[in-house]
């Protein structure tokens, strides 16, 4: 599979990103999967945590779970590190957790990576374009909302839609 490009246009702007299919062929797969069937239009970046990162792909403006598919197996071990700009898979702490929700790096957090502190979250792309919309995220005010703790956008950041572009 060719590294595919996608464009993830949020209320804040446009975010480009190109995925790793090379490096992270599952991860990469299960996000094209997930943009096919339009899992993404209409979910919120629910979890904004400055100078780390932002997280969305999950909820709905109304804070309702979206239906996932099974969970993926974890490619932490790709060598791919969780450098500012990069994607990379949500789990729980069961290592082989990820469904759709992912997050977007704000700065490089080392500690994520493969053997650093435990199996490590999956990189698996990279934003090519409109990190200064990431940045627009992570400065969002946050505070309780919905069934969040204190990092969820007061004012919902949507993901009006995320289509393929390469």
């Amino acid at each position: 599979m060719a590294n595919p490009q996608v464009v993830i246009r949020t209320s804040l702007g446009e975010i480009e990103v190109e995925l790793f299919a090379d490096k992270a062929p599952i991860s990469a797969k299960n996000f094209m999967q997930y943009v096919a069937d339009g899992h993404y239009d209409g979910t919120i970046f629910h979890r904004v945590i400055p100078n780390f990162m932002v997280q969305g792909g999950g909820f709905d403006t109304s804070m309702k779970q979206k239906p996932v598919r099974d969970p993926i197996e974890n490619e932490a071990e790709n060598g791919l590190k969780n450098l500012r700009g990069t994607l990379a898979m949500a789990r729980t702490s069961e290592v082989n957790s990820a469904t759709s929700q992912f997050f977007i790096n704000v700065k490089d957090n080392g500690f994520l990576d493969h053997g650093t502190r435990d199996f490590g979250y999956a990189v698996f792309g990279k934003v090519i374009r409109g990190m200064d919309v990431v940045d627009k995220i992570v400065h969002t005010p946050t505070g309780s909302k919905g069934p969040f703790g204190k990092d969820c956008p007061l004012t919902d950041v949507v993901m009006e839609s995320v289509e393929k572009i390469a």
